[in-house]
């Protein structure tokens, strides 16, 4: 088996009763490893299990949100099963997350990096952010539930355009169609989350922690089944195209 790509972190500060996740591997763009996916896992856990934190807040240091997974991890023997080993508990992690679940664009968002934002309970992107789902110009198909997030997020049309053309949407455009909720001057996506995050953090944990409950009630369900078509739809793709399909994420 090759040797893994090293370096990943999840770096995590409190401010009040907010906590802020951080995904800390600017060179590469936070593109995820399976050590990346294991480190968000476990941050999210601590979170969902701690008292004193009410909301998260997740953003990515340096110009990218993230890239999605990294390719290099990919391509080497041995890459692509560890990292869908890997990702499955974080996407149970995500669907299940109890507690508000911010998400602060700082810059690109691509593939995983910009799917991981639907289990986000709001958006706020940088006005110079750019999101981008690829999965038809690299042979594959949408993931990570995105197939049945996104229409609920921005509505049957526009989910379409985003996953069939893969064309890049813009902060003003990501507002526009309801995937994201604003958008904050360029620099400023992560203290305009804190702000909005801490005015929620300002209420009952176990209010918060009820009324999410509400509002994705069957969620964690859904998404866990619509992950098996997505999965099963790669692999037909990839049988069909001659290439080695896997069950993870882009």
């Amino acid at each position: 088996m090759g040797e893994p790509t090293p370096g990943f972190a999840v770096t995590a500060e409190d401010r009040g009763k907010v906590r802020i996740l951080v995904l800390d591997r600017p060179r590469k763009l936070n593109a995820f490893t399976a050590d990346g996916y294991r480190a968000l896992t476990a941050k999210l856990e601590s979170a969902a299990s701690d008292p004193r934190v009410a909301v998260c807040v997740l953003t990515g240091r340096g110009r990218a949100f993230s890239a999605g997974v990294d390719m290099t991890e990919m391509n080497r023997p041995g890459g692509r099963q560890e990292l869908g080993v890997a990702f499955d508990p974080l996407l149970d992690g995500l669907a299940r997350f109890p507690k508000p679940l911010v998400a602060a664009v700082n810059g690109l968002a691509v593939g995983f990096g910009a799917t991981l934002l639907l289990h986000c309970d709001l958006v706020v992107v940088d006005d110079a952010a750019e999101i981008r789902m690829p999965f038809v110009a690299l042979g594959t198909c949408a993931e990570a539930g995105s197939s049945w997030l996104l229409p609920r997020r921005v509505g049957a049309q526009q989910a379409a355009w985003m996953v069939l053309s893969g064309s890049a949407l813009s902060a003003e455009d990501a507002v526009a169609n309801g995937f994201a909720l604003a958008r904050a001057p360029e620099g400023r996506a992560l203290d305009d989350a804190v702000a909005l995050a801490g005015q929620i953090a300002a209420n009952d944990v176990a209010a918060l922690v009820a009324n999410k409950g509400l509002l994705r009630h069957g969620w964690a369900e859904e998404i866990a089944g619509v992950w098996q078509r997505e999965k099963a739809a790669m692999v037909e793709i990839a049988q069909q195209l001659g290439s080695f399909g896997w069950s993870g994420s882009t």
